[in-house]
């Protein structure tokens, strides 16, 4: 059975059961695939500053390196951070099919057209414009707008006020970028906030890590299918 793995840059041990329930709930019922995760070894708790983003790019491969030895080389990885850290170095270190959050729900949004995105953590948003024009994904980006706490805050704090926030600063990204397709949820802490947070939006809610998960398929497939 093929293995997809899912990787938490975050050495947060919460995230990683978030993004488990996130990524089981996106599979298709009766899906053939072993689903497993690790989480970093070393790092930040929540990834929301430039110095911890730096950190979590070597944490990934020394996570995907544990992870290989102890149970073999994943089929296909998911990089559980919006904002793919590591992501590229990966790819190249470990032959497999790689994606993160971030790359995974903007080449989703940019099918229908512009997004706005939604995130936690104002150091993001500098960071994020970044990741898009290497990506080249910023014309598929009408504008970046987060709220003061990160991710890791908004995910402790109650599920409704966080659901709330994110719809008002949606709402918001909506007026001032009326040409917007999608909204996109950006963030390993707000996995599954998406429809709470979407009722009552003029356009649809893509949540990152469920973007992930769909891609992170697709490449596991396409690659298996090509290994025959």
């Amino acid at each position: 059975m093929p293995r997809l793995l899912v990787l938490n840059p975050n050495t947060s041990a919460a995230v990683t059961a978030r993004l488990m329930a996130a990524v089981r709930g996106a599979l298709p019922p009766g899906d053939a695939v072993q689903v497993s995760a690790a989480t970093a070894r070393f790092g930040a708790a929540y990834i929301a500053s430039e110095t911890s983003y730096a950190v979590a790019a070597h944490a990934v491969l020394d996570a995907y390196e544990a992870d290989a030895a102890a149970h073999g080389a994943a089929d296909a990885v998911l990089v559980g951070c919006f904002g793919d850290p590591g992501v590229a170095a990966l790819r190249e270190a470990s032959g497999r099919p790689v994606i993160g959050l971030a790359e995974a729900a903007l080449r989703a949004a940019q099918a229908h057209g512009p997004c706005v995105i939604v995130t936690g953590g104002a150091a993001w948003e500098p960071m994020l414009w970044r990741f898009a024009r290497a990506w080249q994904l910023d014309a598929a980006v009408a504008g970046i707008y987060t709220l003061p706490d990160d991710g890791a805050a908004l995910a402790a704090a109650d599920a409704a006020d966080t659901a709330a926030a994110l719809h008002a600063l949606a709402q918001q990204a909506l007026q001032r970028h009326p040409e917007a397709a999608r909204v996109v949820l950006g963030g390993a802490g707000l996995a599954g906030l998406a429809g709470a947070m979407g009722k009552g939006l003029a356009v649809p809610v893509i949540d990152s890590v469920a973007a992930g998960a769909t891609a992170a398929l697709r490449l596991l497939r396409a690659d298996q299918v090509n290994a025959r």
